[in-house]
């Protein structure tokens, strides 16, 4: 999350009287991320985070506000998006589309343990099965083609040794596909950040804007790859174990999956590498935005081919 786009208390109250929320109280920037202008809301009926989108425009935008919408109303703790006096999640606010989420309760985990890990595991489960029956659909972002044009832009800021190595991976997942394993809305982006814990339970889950249609075995490696990390970019067997079997005991994965995570992880590795490349080299003009150090995922994508098939399974 970050601000690229200021919003006033004025232009705010101006636009909350579309909505049933109550009296204007606090309008705070959020500083951290790098996708999306969010702010925390505090009106006399509760809390909430506004999102202004940068990027994606309103036409992309029903798909991951419906999901939200749909996941809360099947348990999972997902931000639930509020609809204005017209029945609609989407607005537009200072030029951007906007909407207006609640707000969860908890905080995230930098250093999470075992049951943590395995909470989120289950959670997870959870959330591919809960939306089994969610009916739109949302091609990913991140796919062969966006890896092949991303590539080709940061690869004249590379060392000579990174060229190669971004080059030799993305054909790699160019010949090994996950595409015959089963699919389903993945979160895609489902790090410690993007997760909220009250206490010892999860509080909630939050930005979906990555979420889309994939292999949802490609969505457990990204979440393994950032909860289950040692600070040597080697997974920690004890945490990748307890949030696997949590997983498997929630939506079993097939043989197929089996064979294919050592790919899964480095298909997961790669993907954030290249973005946080991206993201480092081509900036946006921007405010108060945390830039992610690429080399963290280097060092992980690494050592996932350094161990080959040698990776941590049930």
């Amino acid at each position: 999350m970050a601000v690229f786009t200021r919003v006033t208390e004025s232009e705010l109250i101006s636009w909350l009287d579309d909505y049933s929320l109550g009296q204007l109280l606090e309008l705070q920037g959020v500083a951290s991320g790098i996708e999306n202008t969010n702010y925390f809301v505090t009106t006399s009926n509760g809390r909430f985070v506004l999102t202004l989108f940068e990027k994606l425009a309103a036409s992309e935008l029903p798909f991951y506000l419906n999901l939200m919408s749909h996941l809360a109303h099947h348990g999972i703790p997902c931000p639930s998006p509020v609809a204005n006096r017209h029945n609609q999640f989407l607005g537009a606010l200072n030029g951007k589309p906007a909407c207006i989420v609640s707000r969860l309760s908890g905080k995230s985990l930098l250093h999470p343990e075992v049951t943590h890990c395995a909470a989120i595991g289950e959670m997870l489960g959870r959330l591919h099965n809960a939306a089994r029956n969610f009916a739109e659909t949302m091609p990913s972002a991140h796919d062969a083609t966006w890896r092949a044009y991303a590539a080709q832009q940061v690869t004249p800021f590379l060392s000579p040794q990174d060229a190669s190595l971004l080059e030799s991976e993305v054909a790699f997942h160019k010949e090994h596909t996950l595409a015959a394993l089963p699919q389903g809305v993945a979160h895609a982006d489902l790090f410690r950040d993007n997760v909220l814990f009250d206490g010892a339970c999860i509080g909630g889950l939050i930005d979906f804007y990555f979420a889309c249609n994939d292999s949802l075995l490609y969505d457990v490696a990204i979440t393994v790859n950032d909860w289950c990390m040692g600070a040597d970019s080697i997974l920690d067997e004890a945490r990748a174990q307890a949030l696997l079997q949590a997983y498997h005991a929630v939506r079993p994965m097939q043989e197929e999956e089996h064979i294919a995570w050592p790919i899964a992880l480095r298909a997961a590795a790669l993907r954030f590498w290249l973005s946080r490349l991206y993201d480092m080299h081509l900036p946006r003009d921007n405010e108060l935005v945390h830039a992610h150090n690429p080399d963290q995922f280097k060092y992980i994508l690494q050592r996932h081919i350094a161990a080959n098939s040698n990776v941590i399974w049930l």
